[in-house]
């Protein structure tokens, strides 16, 4: 991993998430590009102003001196934590903050984004919203969603959740070597509902198979999926809990409103969105 994009409105929310990208950053050895994106009023073009060039010039400039004003402050953050020797670079675009990310992922060749979320609301606009939709079927590298109440810790455990699924190896694999760079151990979460679909022999094919890594696989019996994870993240100690997008509806019943309240409300960890192959 060499690059991490931070979009950031240098909101509270967002400040608090710098922290965890610079230490990220230091655990994996990759630079910063900061992304801080504003869009200009748009303008019926009955009533087009004449001096629309000086007004977009003026925003320009206003988000610009803003921007200049705020870098240093998280410098100084990066510098408090001696964690200055972090490459942090800048990109400051106008435009819709989705299609920019995805342009910036794109055009910088992206390994991980990581962004704030301020609470219920904005978790269930980022995991339900049309936004991160967006992001989440448009941007192809893993998004680390940081709650304003998540202060940084040592990561010491990561919750995985998975159907055992083929496909969902490959995602393991990585949060495996995210895990070895941090010390952390890996926790696998299965919720086994009713109608579940998964084999006993599934089960114990990935337990031989990840035998030799530090991963630990726990099936749950439960046909109430949320509230399990919710158990699971509360009585296993997770530091970070890991979900792979599958289909979006399933998604989407992970968090919606009413589990986004009560895993801000109770637990208020970072969410590690991965994308299936």
């Amino acid at each position: 991993m060499k690059k991490i994009l931070f979009p950031t409105d240098f909101s509270e929310a967002a400040t608090n998430a710098f922290v965890h990208a610079l230490e990220f950053a230091k655990v994996v050895k990759a630079e910063l590009i900061l992304l801080h994106t504003f869009e200009i009023p748009v303008y019926d073009s009955q009533f087009f102003p004449e001096n629309y060039a000086s007004i977009y010039s003026s925003i320009e400039l206003a988000k610009f001196e803003m921007f200049k004003d705020e870098i240093p402050k998280l410098r100084a953050i990066a510098a408090e934590r001696n964690l200055d020797d972090i490459v942090i670079k800048h990109r400051l675009m106008d435009g819709d903050l989705i299609y920019n990310l995805r342009n910036a992922v794109e055009e910088d060749e992206i390994d991980f984004v990581i962004m704030g979320t301020t609470g219920v609301s904005d978790w269930t606009k980022f995991f339900t919203g049309s936004n991160t939709n967006s992001v989440i079927s448009e941007v192809k590298v893993p998004v680390l969603c940081v709650p304003i109440d998540a202060k940084f810790k040592k990561i010491k455990t990561i919750g995985f959740t998975t159907r055992y699924r083929e496909k969902d190896k490959a995602e393991l694999r990585k949060v495996l070597k995210i895990a070895k760079k941090t010390n952390a151990k890996v926790k696998s979460l299965y919720v086994r509902s009713s109608n579940t679909d998964v084999s006993d022999m599934t089960i114990k094919e990935w337990e031989t198979e990840f035998a030799n890594e530090n991963v630990e696989f726990l099936v749950l019996p439960s046909d109430e999926v949320k509230e399990t994870i919710l158990d699971f993240i509360l009585f296993k100690d997770i530091d970070i809990l890991t979900t792979i997008t599958h289909k979006r509806s399933f998604f989407e019943s992970i968090f919606d409103t009413s589990f986004s309240r009560k895993i801000t409300k109770e637990v208020s960890i970072p969410v590690l969105v991965m994308h299936e192959n």
